[in-house]
């Protein structure tokens, strides 16, 4: 009936997940272009074309709504087929690794730890650790399994250090050395570490 309250919301209104969606693409553009310090719920929601108590209903502060989008937004590494030799099966997921950190909410999850007060710093870490290292470390014990069943890894290769090698390396030259990782980099590191520590 033309004039009564219930009549349909207006067309192309945006609710439930379309709208979350629409906020948190909104969150990753601010985080990339401002950053975490001059990013405010209010540019959020305006980048969003909505208001903004609709965030405000969703994500209380701005730390929640930061970590929900590097979480969702963190690509998975995904599984590693089996290439078959332990120096390709690495090689295949350092790669993956790599495009994890260089995506977009890689990118801004760095800039972010490097701007957060402590408090905030913590949150932020467990994003990496839930979203990186703990996936990579699971599959490099898996490779090594891999390569152990398969004859070019050393059975006793069984230290859980092992597993830390490589993230512990990429994290480190990306984050202190603010250096890319790029294919031949990935390829020595694989040839002049990793190989001859399983292999010798």
């Amino acid at each position: 009936m033309v004039g009564s309250r219930w009549s349909a919301p207006p067309p192309g209104r945006r609710r439930g997940p379309e709208l979350e969606r629409a906020i948190l693409d909104a969150a990753l553009e601010q985080l990339s272009t401002v950053g975490w310090n001059a990013l405010t719920m209010e540019g959020v929601a305006a980048c969003a074309h909505t208001g903004k108590a609709a965030v405000y209903r969703r994500w209380p502060s701005k730390a929640d709504l930061v970590a929900e989008v590097l979480r969702t937004g963190l690509p998975p590494i995904g599984e590693i087929a089996d290439h078959g030799s332990i120096r390709d099966d690495l090689l295949w997921l350092c790669v993956r690794m790599r495009d994890v950190m260089e995506s977009r909410a890689g990118q801004a999850l760095r800039a972010v730890l490097h701007e957060c007060d402590h408090m905030h710093a913590g949150r932020f870490h467990e994003v990496i650790r839930a979203g990186l290292h703990e996936p990579a470390h699971r599959l490099i014990r898996e490779l090594v399994q891999r390569g152990i069943k398969r004859g070019d890894v050393r059975p006793d290769v069984t230290s859980p250090f092992v597993a830390d090698v490589i993230p512990a390396m990429m994290m480190y030259r990306a984050k202190v050395c603010g250096s890319e990782w790029l294919d031949p980099d990935i390829a020595e590191m694989i040839d002049q570490v990793m190989v001859p520590l399983l292999r010798t």
